[in-house]
């Protein structure tokens, strides 16, 4: 009688399982879908989508890393899509989209080419090789660029914009973001270094879009401490405290006894002198602007607004450090060291009223390395979204200035891949050679996305530009709004070139990565332990 083989469960209660070609369907599936649903919001034509969370806030965006992040996804193949968005927008600024896209595309075709049974290693192998060969032909068909084309950084913040709420003023947002980059930037042996944490953007609902406005400074969301004080200081001399203008509490717990109530008022009087000694100290250095990052005691703030200075507390950390980069002046943690060397200078620093509230404008500041633009916009969806705009334009005009090499958009540079891999598949031989060819037809997604969400057939589009890259157009594009083949390097579509070398590299690292996964083996959820006497039933009425 045959003995009856007992199973053997190595994994837990509950655990998933699912291996060989359904996981690897699966995973491909999930970045699909993760594609799909960001792919509409690409290019000029792109449509926005409206985010709901379980709240109820509502975030109503074209930005690709926006939405794959507001969307919560579970799925772990399509976190790593989501990956790939975070390190454009960390990279590079833009192009997420162009980015999660690619990826989804990849792996579409690879999948074409697992049903033909060619094994994942040998198109990992393709997919790889094709992207070398992409970050040459990249490099190679890219022009220079120098912190002097203010023309040309001017249409690389412009094309970000198209598409995006900013859209309606990006003549004057891509002329404010360039100004602002030029200011912070810093030329050290021929390298250029900018640091984008030095523009700070600050937003303010009420007015329109239109009246953004740029200030050689720092805006702040803080009013003056006393109504006696200055609204208005010309010439500002500006001393950043780091230490709170009160008196100091003792460090261990002390007690003063006090037998008499005259030793009471005297005990008073000391805190009082203390006091005024500090803003005696502040004014004696020719200080007229305090600003602190801690508190101000009520008594200093009189003697400030009595002797006409001007004073904010509770300033952020980083907001003092961007005012120091502004003014030229030093943080100091302890008054009696403040000299009038470490005083910051500002043309005005005034409070200005804003929408609904008081704001301190620090401008007008000589040779600021930390500037601000303040974003207005109708509502406060508009003016989230423009926001977002202007952080993807400072990305990209810093991202061309610190690489120097630009290329067009407009889809030209990706059909100029797919035309160059295409060549290079032709000189090798072996399966590889299809992985290549899925790679280059993989790139074609761009353009033809570009098409379809502008209402044009794709296919018409795609040979068009096809048969102008083959007379050497290298930088022929679609132009969406009247679904012709354009130069699209003199129409002013123009982006660096680190939007598409990172886009191009993340995504073929994603979906090789991917790809080479066979086995998915999710855990059981762990049940939660029941609170003691949880199983009793409840007595019934």
């Amino acid at each position: 009688m045959a003995r009856e083989v007992q199973p053997i469960f190595i994994l837990p209660e509950g655990t998933q399982r699912s291996s060989g070609r359904t996981a690897q369907r699966n995973n491909i599936m999930a970045a699909k879908l993760v594609a799909e649903t960001v792919r509409t919001t690409l290019g000029p034509k792109g449509m926005d989508k409206m985010l709901v969370d379980s709240l109820g806030e509502v975030v109503v965006t074209n930005d690709g890393v926006t939405i794959l992040e507001e969307m919560s996804i579970e799925h772990p193949a399509a976190k790593m899509i989501v990956e790939i968005a975070k390190t454009q927008e960390d990279e590079v600024g833009d192009g997420t989209t162009t980015a999660v896209v690619l990826a989804g595309e990849l792996l579409k075709k690879a999948e074409d080419l697992l049903e033909m049974e060619i094994h994942p290693t040998v198109i990992v192998k393709g997919y790889r090789m094709a992207a070398e060969k992409a970050q040459i032909v990249l490099n190679k068909i890219a022009e220079p660029i120098s912190p002097d084309d203010i023309g040309i950084l001017k249409k690389i913040a412009m094309t970000s914009m198209t598409g995006k709420g900013a859209e309606s003023a990006k003549e004057k947002l891509g002329e404010m973001t360039v100004k602002a980059v030029m200011q912070v930037m810093e030329i050290s042996n021929s390298k250029i270094t900018i640091d984008k944490e030095d523009i700070k953007l600050e937003k303010k609902v009420g007015a329109s879009v239109e009246q953004t406005e740029l200030v050689e400074g720092i805006v702040l969301d803080k009013e003056r401490v006393h109504a006696g004080m200055p609204k208005i200081v010309k010439n500002a001399k500006i001393a950043l405290i780091d230490t709170a203008l009160e008196v100091k509490s003792t460090e261990t717990d002390a007690k003063i006894q006090i037998t008499d109530p005259t030793q009471m008022q005297a005990f008073l009087d000391m805190e009082e002198k203390m006091i005024k000694k500090m803003v005696d100290t502040i004014e004696a250095i020719g200080a007229n602007v305090v600003i602190c990052q801690k508190g101000i005691d009520d008594l200093a703030q009189h003697f400030m607004a009595k002797r006409g200075i001007y004073a904010i507390r509770r300033v952020k950390k980083s907001d003092m450090e961007k005012l120091a980069k502004a003014t030229t002046g030093r943080i100091i943690t302890n008054i009696d060291d403040l000299t009038s060397s470490d005083l910051g200078k500002a043309g005005v620093v005034e409070e200005q009223r804003v929408g609904e509230e008081d704001m301190t404008f620090v401008k007008d500041c000589k040779n600021a390395k930390a500037v601000t633009i303040l974003v207005r916009g109708g509502t406060e969806h508009v003016i989230d979204e423009v926001e977002r705009a202007m952080e993807d334009a400072i990305g990209v005009v810093i991202s061309a200035l610190t690489l120097g090499k630009v290329v067009a958009g407009a889809g030209a540079p990706e059909i100029e891949l797919a035309r160059n891999i295409r060549h290079y598949a032709e000189s090798l031989s072996g399966r590889e050679q299809l992985a290549l060819n899925a790679f280059a037809d993989a790139m074609e997604i761009i353009p033809r996305t570009l098409a379809e969400n502008a209402g044009l057939d794709p296919i018409n589009v795609l040979t068009e530009l096809k048969s102008a890259h083959d007379k050497n157009k290298k930088w022929a594009g679609i132009d969406v709004f009247t679904g012709k083949v354009m130069d699209a390097w003199q129409h002013g579509v123009i982006e660096p070139l680190k939007i598409k070398t990172q886009a191009v590299s993340s995504a073929s690292e994603v979906a090789t990565m991917i790809l080479r996964i066979d086995d998915v083996i999710a855990s059981g959820k762990k049940e939660e332990p029941k609170m003691p006497g949880s199983e009793d039933k409840m007595p019934e009425y």
